[in-house]
């Protein structure tokens, strides 16, 4: 194994990530309002957990023990911005804390990436997922702007001409 305890102690952390992502996107799922977002929280939140199993095993193969929870610091994120969602009470308040813990996992994954002391076989297998991660952060970031522009559009007045 010590061959690969750099491997196993790098892959562990991004599992760690992919861990945080899912209980932010289920804790998403379980505040919304709305029941199309709900849907797409629940199902982002299942694609991280699969992601998670997937390097989950690659620790595995490499003959360690994969991480099992989340991150304290996380908890105390999510714990944080469960209060002030609650004060403020919006979709798109919700998004921003789901947002800025992806862009805390995209993060990882880049200096995962950046790291030249792993393995081939290491970075092919975050490779592949940092990929998945990207498009749902994209699909994310896409949903953010789309609330913006819907609540920025209902709390002005109507366009010139349209009264």
């Amino acid at each position: 194994m010590s061959g690969n305890s750099h491997d196993i102690k790098v892959l562990n952390s991004l599992v760690e990530g992919l861990i945080d992502s899912a209980d932010g996107y289920h804790e998403a799922a379980v505040e919304t309002a709305e029941g199309a977002y709900r849907h797409w929280f629940e199902a982002r939140a299942s694609e991280r957990r699969r992601l998670a199993e997937e390097l989950k095993a690659s620790v595995r193969e490499r003959g360690g023990s994969s991480d099992e929870d989340g991150s304290i610091l996380a908890k105390a994120q999510r714990a944080f911005s469960d209060i002030s969602n609650a004060l403020l009470r919006s979709e798109v308040s919700m998004i921003g804390t789901v947002e800025s813990g992806e862009d805390q996992l995209k993060s990882r994954f880049e200096r995962a990436l950046a790291d030249d002391a792993l393995s081939a076989t290491t970075k092919e297998s975050i490779r592949r997922t940092y990929g998945e991660v990207c498009a749902g952060y994209d699909q994310l970031s896409a949903l953010k702007h789309g609330l913006a522009g819907v609540h920025a559009r209902s709390s002005s007045e109507p366009p010139h001409g349209e009264r």
